[in-house]
This record gives structure tokens, sequence and C-alpha cells, in this order.
């Protein structure tokens, strides 16, 4: 079997199973650019592989072991791929050369002398969007791979020429482990995918090891709140440097923060080595402060000037399905956004305090049956942060297995703390009731990471 770096060092045949995925289609076009061959497969045609098809890749729909043609040098799949995949199984038993979505990106990342890996439970969309937007005012003509769709590179991916190239680091199934790169930042470590790990010690021990990856010459830039902070930058080969609330443990941290009638902070960025450096920001809420502090550390130790981190800041205005306004009905504004942690979930409820409403209306879509068990009682507690929470049935998404809970069994917890609570098995139930309830001067937020954004569409329509 040929060896995976010489593979790399040649435009060879490179064929990727589902190539129509977010993550799948940027590494499928990021090769193409680069001189290599590529073909795959997806269930169905769709604007991507549409995309990828005019771009020179050869897509087959279906997937069918009479693809896996001699001349293919390696293949690509995901964690959703199974073993007895008839495309990845022909693969192993012709001995070509498979790996992971991730150990492709890695060995793509070793590519480049700037190479940054952007962790964390939550918030890692928007600070790699952010440190995105300074790379891009500051013209070095990055390579982006981001997770939601950024509007000023009209997608998930932009493909550049330099030797830049930042990505989202995520941890499930360990992925972030295979990635190459010498500027790691980690947000946040607190529990979550626990259909995959076992606990929050078994997290930490990957974040830990991701932490351990950059070398003598790289850096980690770390949120300073993260617990036991020392037992992620003990014994580091690299240079380390913290960002937070707290200026007496941050490198990195705001003063004279004020927020706008829209719950946008602006704020002093303090660091010991410089003068204090302003910043307004166009996303709400305490929680995108620190991702603006953590994308200002990752800028400033790439040597970025203060006014290229200033202009990058400010070009950017979030990213779809991130507190994003989605219009109105009758009066009600209505906003969306991905938050399906706990954490996620308080943050941006606590963000609505600055937003102009009369009352705050919460819709939640839970995501999988295993984080909803998981963290019962913590979703009660953040969703009753929303005067009024209406709940849709949980997402499944890759589960099967309902564990013998249900959005029921959510709707008990949160009437016990006293909320105003009701649930509704279909969107079509949903969007009656709330175009009867909701009066003018409401807030609505749509939130979830399944397709309750659907629910805010529709009254919008």
């Amino acid at each position: 079997m040929k060896n995976i770096d010489a593979i790399m060092k040649e435009a060879c045949h490179v064929y990727f199973i589902g190539i129509g995925g977010i993550s799948m289609s940027g590494l499928a076009e990021i090769l193409l650019d680069k001189g290599y061959k590529v073909s795959g497969s997806d269930a169905k045609e769709s604007k991507v592989t549409e995309r990828l098809t005019s771009l020179g890749a050869s897509i087959f729909y279906g997937h069918n072991a009479k693809n896996i043609t001699d001349d293919i040098s390696y293949v690509v799949y995901t964690a959703a791929i199974k073993e007895d995949n008839p495309e990845l199984s022909t693969a192993r038993q012709k001995n070509i050369c498979c790996m992971t979505r991730a150990e492709l990106l890695g060995r793509i990342m070793s590519e480049y002398n700037t190479a940054i890996s952007v962790a964390g439970t939550h918030g890692k969309t928007t600070t790699t969007s952010m440190i995105s937007e300074i790379m891009m005012a500051f013209e070095c003509d990055p390579t982006i791979l981001v997770g939601g769709m950024l509007k000023s590179i009209n997608g998930n991916l932009r493909v550049g020429h330099s030797d830049y190239i930042i990505t989202e680091a995520c941890e499930y199934t360990n992925s972030f482990l295979s990635l190459i790169s010498n500027i790691n930042v980690i947000l946040n470590v607190k529990e979550d995918h626990l259909d995959f790990f076992k606990d929050i010690d078994d997290i930490r021990h990957s974040f830990k090891l991701f932490a351990d990856k950059a070398d003598e010459n790289g850096f980690l830039i770390i949120n300073s709140d993260v617990d036991d902070i020392s037992y992620f930058t003990n014994g580091l080969k690299c240079k380390c440097l913290t960002f937070g609330l707290n200026p007496s443990k941050s490198d990195f941290y705001p003063t004279n923060v004020e927020y706008n009638n829209f719950a946008c902070a602006a704020f002093d960025v303090m660091n010991s080595n410089n003068s204090p450096v302003h910043i307004s920001l166009k996303v709400p809420g305490e929680h995108n402060m620190l991702n603006a502090l953590a994308a200002f550390a990752t800028a400033k130790v790439m040597g970025i000037p203060d006014e290229f981190i200033v202009k990058g800041l400010n070009n950017y205005s979030g990213t779809d399905r991130r507190f994003q306004y989605k219009g109105e009905f009758n009066g009600v504004t209505v906003i969306d956004d991905y938050a399906h942690h706990p954490d996620e979930i308080s943050a941006t409820l606590t963000a609505t305090k600055n937003y102009p409403h009369n009352t705050l209306w919460c819709v939640f879509q839970p995501h999988t049956y295993t984080r909803t068990k998981a963290f019962m009682a913590d979703f009660a507690t953040s969703l009753s942060l929303a005067d009024k929470v209406v709940l849709a049935e949980i997402y499944p998404a890759r589960e099967t297995d309902n564990l013998g809970i249900s959005s029921e069994t959510l709707k008990e917890e949160i009437e016990k703390i006293g909320k105003e609570v009701y649930y509704f098995p279909t969107f079509d139930e949903i969007e009656n009731f709330l175009s009867k309830n909701c009066i003018n001067g409401d807030l609505l937020i749509t939130m979830g990471a399944g397709d309750v954004v659907l629910i805010g569409e529709n009254l919008v329509k």
C-alpha cells in the first residue's frame, strides 16, 4: 500500500464517499484546485455536486462497488460510512489507501506554513469566521474551511493560494487529533457528544492531546476560564496565551464594555504588550465578545497589525444560523440560532436581554436522544431564561434508540421550574400556535441544530 505522504505529493486520483457533504465537498474542491483528479459518490444530485462537476469532478449517484476503479490512489470517507459500505469494502479489498476526512484534512494542512485549528464544545464556527475575516482584511489570501455559511465567501469554503489555512476542529470521534496545525485554539471544554465520549474526563483527555499537538514553534490560544487550565497548559512544547474576562489570569481581556440596543458589545482589548484596541461587534452577546478575544489573540500571534484585526472583526456580521435575523410577522421579530447545548442556549438567551422586545419566546428542538437525556436538567434550566418555551420533538440525527424519552420529558422538567412551556409534535401545530399567541413587539427565537429553522421561515413567509 502506498505511503500517504508520498501520495499527497503527486496529482493522483482521489475518490470521496459522500462527496456532497459540506466538509467533504470543501476538501474535494481544494484538491481539484491543486490539480488532483477527483471523483466520488453521493446519495443524490445537489447544488454542491453540480458545482464540483463544473470544476472537473466525476460524481456517481448511489454507492456501488464498480465505482472503485484500479486507478484510484486513495479513498476518503466520513464517520457516517460503515465498514460494510460497498465502496469502502471494495477499496480495502483492492488494497487502496483509505483515510478519514479528518486525516486527509490533516495531510492538506501540513503543506501550509501557518495552519490554524479552532476547537471547543461551542463557538467554533463563529471564531473561525472571525479569524477568517481578519485574514481577508489583511489580504493574506487564506484557505478557509468553516462549519457554516459565511456571507463574505458565499459559502463554507474559500480556496486561497498562500501559506495560510484555517479550519474548525471538531472533537467528535476525536477527528481533531488528525489535524496538523501550528496554532491551536481552545474556546471551552464541556460535556457533549456522550454517544462517543465516556464522560467529561474522557473529553478533557482528548482536548489535552489536541493542545499537545502544536510544536515548539507553535501556539496554544486557550480560554482562561477552562476548568483546571493547568491540566492543558503544563508541559506544552509550544507557547501558550490565554484570553478571558478575568484580567488577573488572561493575556487578552476586555475593559470598558458596553452593549448597544441589539446586545452587541463594544470594548477595549487589553494586552500587556500593546495599547488598548477598541472593538465594536455586529454580533450579540458576551459569548461573542469571548470569541472575538480568541480571534484577536490568534491574529496577534500571526503578526497581523491591529488595524486589520479591527477591520476584520467589524466586517463580521454573523454566520447563517448564529443569531440570524429571519424577518418579522405581525410585528414579531424572528431570530434563528444553532444552539443545541445548554451553555449555548444560556449564552444566546442571555444576549437577548439587551435586544428590544416585550415577551421572549423560544422554540427549541432538542438534538439527539443521547444529548437530551444527558443534559435534561441543564436544558430545562437554560431554557427557563426565556419568558415562554415551545418544544418541538427531538431531532434524532444519527440515532435510532429514543432511550425512553421525548420532548414531553423535557416539558415536565421545565414545568418543575415554573416556566410556561408547550409541546407540539408537528411543526404545523407549532406555527399555528405561535401565529395566534405571539403579539406585536415580541421576540421569537427558533433554536436547535435540526430543521427547526423552518418554523420561523414559514411564519415570516
